[in-house]
């Protein structure tokens, strides 16, 4: 087993919170880790990119090549467009829908969707609406983990765990508010 996962965001919007809880449940498994992170601009609101490989051998770069993605999760669909050329053939995007508008010249949503739509396999969610639907407007990065565990890449359960273990310092209510929009994106992507 072997999956290829790149995160993308903006600064702030909790992309390296997901990149820890779906290590936490890979290490659940048993799997083997790499990770290469950028994040130097999240302060400003910039560019934050995650590469997540996780394997049944060991793995010898933690750098996903173009064309070889499994899945691209993005809490921003500009950044989930910048990195749709490392997407393998059959992989999955699952993206948000709101916008972080950090350029002047930031393009107009409906082309970066019928861009987004083009790909063979889309999830497009708005996280941001079900985070607050969900009681935790502050949890939309956990709703878009929901919507990435109906691929059955790593098991609900394991995630969830990994949430209970990364949040647990925060206390029962954060991790309770953090289950329950992860559960929600879950069930809208099931709905789709």
């Amino acid at each position: 087993m072997k999956q290829d996962i790149i995160l993308a965001g903006v600064g702030g919007q909790g992309i390296l919170s997901i990149a820890t809880v779906i290590g936490s449940a890979a290490l659940a498994y048993g799997l083997h880790l790499k990770q290469a992170e950028v994040h130097g601009m999240s302060q400003r609101g910039g560019d934050v990119q995650s590469n997540l490989r996780l394997s049944t051998e060991p793995i010898h770069s933690d750098l996903i090549p173009r064309g070889a993605a499994d899945l691209i999760i993005s809490l921003e669909p500009m950044e989930a467009l910048r990195y749709a050329p490392y997407l393998a053939p059959e992989g999955w995007v699952i993206t948000n829908t709101v916008p972080f508008v950090n350029i002047p010249d930031y393009p107009p949503m409906e082309s970066v969707m019928a861009a987004l739509n083009q790909l063979p396999h889309l999830i497009a969610i708005d996280v941001d609406t079900i985070a607050r639907e969900a009681g935790s407007p502050r949890s939309a990065n956990m709703v878009l983990l929901g919507a990435t565990a109906f691929l059955d890449y790593l098991d609900p359960e394991k995630l969830r765990d990994g949430i209970r273990r990364i949040f647990g310092r925060k206390g029962e209510d954060v991790v309770a508010a953090n289950l329950k929009a992860f559960d929600a994106g879950l069930q809208f992507a099931k709905n789709q």
